[in-house]
């Protein structure tokens, strides 16, 4: 592809999250947003009128995805509730396009299984397959946690990682699924968005798991649900211990409560030597015996992780760099998740193999929606 060529692209999902990308999109100049897709057909026309996408190119209803690759397009942001990220990455890997795909990267193991199927496959094709976490765009991030696995702290004994929101509106169901998959309902519901911690605490793991250098071996825990007048069966207050084959232990502390918290989303890794910190709101530093790091604040991760990615997607595509180095980490923090909402809710021990070989898919009721 030529260096001055704009990339047609295909915005599948276009609520909150999807029309912040798909404005980035547009603000990036690299980009041509040529069709969209989201189930809500007034979300489609909306979008296409604002992003101005021909009404013959926007799609709306479950088989949406499948129109907008059949209308052609070079590559396809996915931000649509994560139990469709299985079928929709198939479909776009198979059709030979490029793949920006939000987190997390499935609700069950199976369906990350594919996933990792799919991104291997894209990798093989020459494709780009690109997974959206933003801290792992951060320089303060970056260089922090280079320090720390060059030994700038020593030996690490224990990871402690924290996530905490307000949460999202649970409101009675109704005779389909249709009312939960808008405003994030579907988060607390396992089997459209994975679970609080799937969806919301990975951002913590995925950091924590970066620090260590690799996946878990085991997790036990206890969680529960305490907000108001649940309806979703998703937990919402999450204690989880993990355990690496080296012996490293990892802490996580999940609460998704309409509380009054203040947003944390933070990491501390603690060494022989010395101490990481890492906050998606706060700062980046290493205090230690020896030496440190004075990193910096953290400042606007949310859309600037985005733009950092959306940019570098960019670049691999014209420059050809299909090494895709997001895939592995990104799979592995999902189903590192999918893990502690497993051992938690079960309050057992549970292992990565025996999670694995169970294999659970978690199902979707689509009985009444809209083709």
């Amino acid at each position: 592809m030529q260096a001055n060529t704009r990339i047609e692209v295909g915005c599948i999902g276009l609520g909150g999250r999807g029309k912040m990308i798909a404005g980035m999109l547009q603000k990036h100049g690299g980009y041509q947003i040529t069709a969209i897709a989201d189930y809500f057909e007034h979300v489609t026309k909306a979008a296409g009128q604002q992003f101005k996408v021909p009404e013959s190119r926007c799609f709306s209803g479950l088989s949406n995805y499948k129109k907008l690759l059949a209308s052609k397009v070079d590559a396809v942001f996915l931000e649509t509730p994560p139990y469709c990220f299985p079928d929709h990455t198939e479909a776009a890997v198979e059709a030979g396009c490029h793949v920006y795909i939000a987190k997390p990267l499935g609700c069950d193991v199976p369906g990350c299984l594919r996933i990792s199927k799919m991104g291997q496959k894209a990798t093989a094709d020459k494709k780009v397959f690109l997974a959206d976490f933003q801290t792992r765009t951060d320089p303060f991030y970056i260089e922090g946690i280079k320090r720390v696995q060059a030994g700038a702290i020593g030996k690490i004994a224990m990871v402690s990682s924290e996530y905490n929101d307000e949460s999202f509106a649970d409101p009675p169901k109704t005779a389909t699924i249709e009312s939960r998959l808008q405003n994030l309902i579907w988060v607390n519901d396992d089997e459209l968005g994975g679970s609080y911690l799937v969806n919301a605490g990975i951002h913590a793991v995925d950091v924590a798991l970066w620090i260590a250098g690799g996946r878990p071996v085991s997790a036990m825990g206890c969680s529960r649900i305490a907000r108001n007048n649940p309806h979703g069966d998703s937990h919402d207050v999450f204690s989880v211990t993990y355990e690496f084959a080296n012996g490293l232990i990892l802490n996580h502390r999940g609460e998704h409560l309409r509380n009054r918290f203040e947003f944390r989303c933070d990491c501390f890794a603690q060494g022989q030597n010395g101490y990481l910190e890492t906050g998606y709101t706060s700062r980046v530093r290493i205090l230690g015996n020896k030496t440190g790091y004075r990193g910096g604040d953290v400042v606007n991760l949310y859309p600037r992780g985005a733009e950092r990615n959306i940019d570098t997607f960019h670049k691999s595509i014209l420059n050809g760099i299909y090494d895709n180095p997001t895939l592995e980490p990104s799979v592995n923090s999902t189903l590192a998740t999918i893990l502690g909402r497993e051992a938690a809710k079960r309050k057992t021990k549970l292992t990565w193999d025996e999670v694995l070989r169970e294999n659970k898919a978690l199902k979707v009721d689509l009985t009444g929606l809209k083709t």
